[in-house]
């Protein structure tokens, strides 16, 4: 929640910025970027719409070559070199787009879209036939909102994920009272959990198996209920323990199946990995969205991607699917990716993304 996910150096910024709901959308969470800015005079301090090409270690600091986005002579980028003794990669785990490298997919005449490069100004699939390849945290977020708009819908799919509600709803005022009343205390229990939030929320004292069935059910369905990446913590032992693992897959499953109407489309969307190995996704509305007429849901374990077409895409069985447009919701190249977009070199000209290859 962005009451946990955000700035904890000021109290009155604290204090005085009001989130309006549980999970915060784009728009909101830039107002707040830019009421930081603004407020602490960050803005001077910061090159915009700059990008960092490459870092070089000479001597004894690094050379930080960017171009911005305003064009030099003859059209070409321009180019600036800054030295520092010391760079901090603060490039963010989820900020450089996993484009998958289909040889073909430019055959394509309709109009493809990343979920991690969407249009500021956003698309409008009304009427459109759409596909969807992936259903991981982008897909599972995207694939309710587009189904919405679109005439039909395919979503293709290799490897299915669990995910749990997110419940999101606006955040009441008395809740924001309570928080600010004493946020120290709140940032304190979260400091305390292994994932540095949801203090208020604290594990399970008992492993899954250390109950009784409908225990075990009370507690999973309370945590399904109340939403979010909380879920697994209803019990202690979930990632230690293959059986208590497992009970809490099955509920999942068994929320999978009494949701999607259509029995075989439930099966495909129901993992049978260990869950939490993963990451955990939290949808509104994705399972739902499966018993909607205008979608439909390709196994691409069963019938895989063959090719792209100047129509759609041909699929194992030598069927061609038809599309408007096509969403590649593939995610990103997390953690590493957007260092590795960077010609960092060392000492030796060493470059940082040969080493990590080996």
């Amino acid at each position: 929640m962005p009451v946990e996910y955000s700035y904890q150096f000021s109290e009155e910024l604290q204090q005085e910025w009001e989130w309006s709901e549980k999970y915060a959308t784009q728009p909101e969470i830039l107002r707040y970027a830019e009421h930081v800015a603004d407020r602490f005079d960050l803005r001077r301090d910061i090159s915009f719409d700059t990008t960092v090409t490459s870092l070089t270690w000479q001597g004894e600091s690094w050379h930080v070559a960017t171009t911005a986005s305003t064009s030099g002579v003859d059209g070409d980028a321009a180019t600036t070199v800054t030295t520092a003794r010391f760079v901090v990669l603060a490039t963010g785990c989820l900020s450089a787009a996993n484009v998958p490298r289909f040889t073909d997919d430019r055959l394509f005449a309709g109009r493809t879209y990343h979920t991690g490069n969407w249009p500021h100004e956003g698309v409008d699939f009304t009427g459109q036939r759409v596909a969807v390849i992936g259903t991981g945290s982008s897909g599972i977020q995207s694939v309710p909102a587009i189904a919405s708009q679109a005439a039909h819908l395919t979503v293709l799919q290799r490897t299915p994920a669990y995910s749990v509600p997110a419940r999101n709803q606006p955040l009441s005022p008395d809740y924001v009272a309570s928080i600010k009343a004493n946020y120290g205390e709140f940032r304190r229990k979260n400091s305390l959990t292994r994932a540095a939030l949801g203090g208020d929320t604290p594990t399970g004292p008992h492993g899954a198996c250390e109950v009784s069935d409908d225990e075990r059910r009370a507690a999973l369905e309370a945590r399904w209920q109340k939403g979010g990446l909380l879920f697994l913590g209803a019990f202690n032992d979930a990632l230690t323990n293959p059986e208590s693992n497992r009970l809490i897959a099955d509920f999942v499953r068994d929320k999978i199946r009494q949701t999607v109407r259509d029995p075989e489309i439930a099966r495909r969307l129901s993992p049978d990995s260990v869950i939490g190995c993963k990451r955990l996704c939290v949808d509104t509305d994705y399972y739902e969205t499966f018993n909607r007429s205008n979608v439909s849901l390709i196994d691409l374990r069963e019938t895989p991607i063959e090719r792209f077409t100047r129509r759609g895409i041909i699929v194992g069985d030598a069927t061609e699917l038809e599309f408007d447009a096509i969403v590649f919701a593939t995610g990103f190249d997390a953690m590493t990716g957007a260092i590795s977009n960077i010609d960092i070199r060392g000492r030796d000209n060493l470059r940082l993304r040969d080493v990590w290859s080996e």
